[in-house]
């Protein structure tokens, strides 16, 4: 959904830190056409905002308090699907770019970006594309070229609920603490546990966590 011509793009930012909406926030206000109308620390901020007012776009983080971002770009999918949401977040485009498209979102690119590469991003969604950087743009055709998903990890293999959780058993989080995180029982989490161990074939809890901790370290490093 494009602003009628002549008043600036408004831009709603989620994220739930708000040293890092009010950097976003200054950096689009200082464009002409654009201007953030209102920023979320969570997904229910979120949709609570847009009932009431509808952004021209949305930038939405991954990692959110309880529903996640890609959990949110599903939901404003279903319940605004003229207003395209770019997914902006600190974790690596690799394992998270092709899960925000399948979810529903317009472009997907990393807070360590150029400045300009953000601008970029938003204009160039706004404009009815799909922005991802060169690497990601190759990396999806080249297994498209090859015809199958030889080049994936286990962890792309699974789900967005499944890496929720394995996330979270990453970062030290009981069973029951992640069901209070993710606003779900204790029985729906240990069912998703033994789905990761199935799929990752580990034998137990400790070489899940074990796993999960290792995984966490190896995403930091890339971040940095």
């Amino acid at each position: 959904m494009a602003a009628e011509q002549g008043s600036k793009i408004r831009v709603l930012i989620v994220d739930d830190h708000p040293i890092v909406r009010q950097g976003i926030a200054q950096l689009i206000n200082q464009e002409a056409d654009l201007t953030t109308c209102c920023e979320a620390g969570s997904a229910q901020e979120a949709l609570d905002l847009m009932a009431n007012d509808t952004p021209d776009i949305l930038l939405v983080d991954i990692s959110l308090d309880g529903v996640s971002g890609i959990e949110l770009v599903k939901m404003l999918k279903s319940r605004h699907p003229k207003t395209p949401a770019l997914v902006i977040s600190m974790h690596d485009e690799t394992l998270y770019a092709e899960r925000a498209l399948r979810a529903g979102a317009r472009g997907y690119i990393m807070k360590q970006e150029a400045t300009e590469k953000v601008l970029t991003a938003i204009r160039q969604v706004l404009q009815g594309n799909i922005y991802l950087s060169e690497r990601m743009q190759g990396k999806i055709l080249q297994r498209v070229l090859n015809g199958d998903d030889s080049g994936l990890s286990p962890i792309d293999l699974l789900s967005d609920r499944e890496l929720e959780v394995f996330r979270l058993i990453g970062h030290g989080f009981a069973t029951s603490d992640i069901a209070r995180e993710l606003n779900r029982s204790v029985k729906t989490v240990e069912t998703h546990r033994a789905h990761l161990k199935d799929k990752l074939s580990l034998k137990n809890a400790a070489e899940l966590t074990r796993y999960a901790v290792q995984w966490i370290e190896q995403e930091k490093e890339r971040q940095t």
